[in-house]
C-alpha cells in the first residue's frame, strides 16, 4: 500500500489547515489509521489515530480540542482538519497504515505499531 500526504503548507498562528491522506494499492477499510509528526530535532510524536469505521478515535493530549480526525474509506482517505494551530505544531506530519485488520488497541499511539508510512507533509505555523 502506498500512502499520500498533502495540504500541509504555511499558515499563522490561529490559522487552519486540512491534512489528507490517500492510500493506493490497498482498500484501507479493515484498519486502523494514524497521523504523526516530526519537528526539527525531536523524535516523531503521536498526534491522532481512527479506528476502520471511524467511530472511535485517540488523541495526543497536545492536539484535543484542536484537531479532528476523520476517514472515508469509500475513497480511502484520512484527513486531518487542524484549527486554531501554534507554532509548536509546526512538523512534518505523516499518515500512518496499521496492518492488523479490525483491531483498536491501547498501542495505536506508538509509532511501532503501523506498517506503513507516508512520506510526510510539512506543515509551518508563524507566530
Amino acid at each position: 500500500v502506498q500512502l499520500q500526504a498533502s495540504g500541509g503548507g504555511l499558515v499563522q498562528a490561529g490559522g487552519s489547515l486540512r491534512l489528507s491522506c490517500s492510500a493506493s494499492g490497498r482498500t484501507i477499510s479493515p484498519y486502523v489509521m494514524g497521523w504523526f509528526r516530526q519537528a526539527p530535532g525531536k523524535e516523531r510524536e503521536f498526534v491522532a489515530a481512527i479506528s476502520w469505521t471511524g467511530r472511535v478515535t485517540n488523541y495526543s493530549d497536545s492536539v484535543k480540542g484542536r484537531f479532528t480526525i476523520s476517514r472515508d474509506n469509500a475513497k480511502n482517505t484520512v484527513a486531518l482538519q487542524m484549527n486554531s494551530l501554534k507554532p509548536e505544531d509546526t512538523a512534518v506530519y505523516y499518515c500512518a497504515l496499521d496492518l492488523d485488520r479490525f483491531r483498536w488497541s491501547g498501542r495505536n499511539h506508538l509509532a511501532d505499531e503501523y506498517d506503513f508510512w507516508g512520506q510526510g507533509t510539512q506543515v509551518t505555523v508563524s507566530s
